[in-house]
């Protein structure tokens, strides 16, 4: 049969060949899919287990601190959020985390719109310093901020943490939103600009809301730094009652637990301290993800 004859047979292009690459494929799919099984039962596991022992008696939890709960002790988070304080260590945390957080976005903002959108002199410079302030460990200030919050009475002061918080926070959220900013376009600036507009103006109401996805991105980032700060309130807060936060709450009651016994209400005040982080990333995981792409996908 010659080639033309076998061309002209009906159906002869349509004829299925076989694919080498199926089975190398369908494994890689196999175990790529174990993969992440194995990972969110890593990542999960630990999460689910302190929500369910956190709803266990102690001397269930001592007995067998695998086990499942035969019923649900709700009286635990009661006994965290009441008589193990963990209620005023949240609101001390969530008052200091609103300051911070509204400081740190705000002055990160400007100080990244500056350095992306305008040339001077030094622009280089200063955008090197905040990039610089990222490699150096705050293990390394710790000494000289207590010299300076001391000398300023910040110390066990509210407002102190706010502003070490925002001095840990700036650098990564100037670096990160400059290289935002810069993805902009500039003609909508530059209209607004011939339009009349300040530049106060032009950064507010037009610039800010087109920066919306990498402002929720980096938000959220250092919410959960912030959130789960230990370092910094443990050198600049002592006073338990008056402005403990979420973290050394935490501590004190892990403490304590070796001479009440109470390990249900531990449990419950860190399913309490994962709450928060949890809703947020839940409530904002999309806007995350724009936010980390847009810059990629310009």
């Amino acid at each position: 049969m010659t080639i033309s004859e076998t061309a002209s047979r009906p159906g002869a292009a349509d004829a299925p060949r076989p694919d080498s690459g199926s089975g190398s494929g369908a494994t890689l799919n196999v175990f790529s899919h174990a993969f992440l099984v194995l990972w969110v039962v890593l990542a999960a596991g630990p999460l689910v287990w302190v929500a369910l022992t956190a709803l266990r008696p102690s001397v269930d939890i001592l007995g067998d601190p695998m086990g499942w709960p035969d019923s649900f002790h709700w009286e635990n988070f009661t006994n965290a959020w009441t008589e193990a304080n963990i209620g005023q260590y949240t609101i001390n945390s969530l008052i200091i985390l609103a300051g911070s957080l509204t400081g740190t976005m705000l002055l990160g903002s400007m100080a990244a719109y500056v350095i992306a959108r305008f040339t001077f002199p030094g622009n280089r410079f200063v955008f090197l310093l905040f990039a610089g302030g990222m490699m150096f460990p705050v293990i390394l200030a710790l000494v000289p901020l207590f010299a300076v919050m001391e000398n300023f009475g910040l110390l066990d002061t509210r407002p102190g943490l706010m502003i070490a918080y925002i001095a840990y926070s700036l650098p990564f959220t100037t670096f990160f939103l400059t290289s935002f900013f810069r993805t902009l376009p500039t003609g909508v600036q530059e209209a607004a600009m011939v339009d009349g507009a300040s530049h106060t103006r032009t950064f507010f109401q037009i610039m800010l809301p087109m920066a919306k996805p990498g402002l929720v991105s980096i938000g959220i980032f250092n919410f959960l730094g912030q959130w789960n700060q230990y370092l910094l309130p443990l050198l600049l807060n002592n006073e338990e009652e008056k402005s403990y936060v979420l973290p050394q709450g935490l501590a004190t009651l892990a403490v304590s637990q070796g001479y009440r016994g109470d390990w249900g209400a531990l449990f419950a005040g860190l399913t309490i301290a994962m709450l928060p982080v949890l809703v947020v990333y839940a409530v904002f995981q999309r806007q995350v993800q724009a936010g980390l792409t847009a810059g990629a996908l310009k």
